[in-house]
């Protein structure tokens, strides 16, 4: 792999990241507690805002793995280890690296 490509797919990963970062300040407020304020919120609405607050927690949490997953690729790359399968150490198709740049296996050990 060039050094054109993995600029490329550094640029498209550190667009991920922005996102994700958008995303999480977007996500902040549905994370906070919920408080427990029968005059203001029936029993209903909160069980509606508890499950709000657990999805918003829920989505936290993927965004937060998708960060490490890109990061782990940041470091692949620094280590010019990106773009090999970490298992056979056969280079991994750009096609399979254009739909997901965290990929860390090829298609064969992948699906083994």
């Amino acid at each position: 792999m060039n050094e054109t490509q993995i600029a490329a797919y550094r640029a498209k990963l550190t667009q991920a990241l922005e996102a994700l970062d958008r995303g999480d300040a977007r996500g902040a407020s549905g994370q906070r507690t919920v408080e427990l304020d029968q005059q203001a919120v029936g029993r209903l609405s909160r069980m509606d805002a508890l499950q709000n607050q657990a999805m918003a927690k829920a989505t936290g949490a993927r965004r937060a793995a998708q960060r490490a997953r890109i990061h782990a690729a940041f470091d692949r790359m620094d280590a010019e280890e990106f773009g090999y399968c970490e298992d056979c150490g056969e280079e991994i198709p750009t096609g399979r690296l254009d739909l997901d740049p965290c990929v860390t296996k090829c298609v064969s050990c992948a699906s083994a």
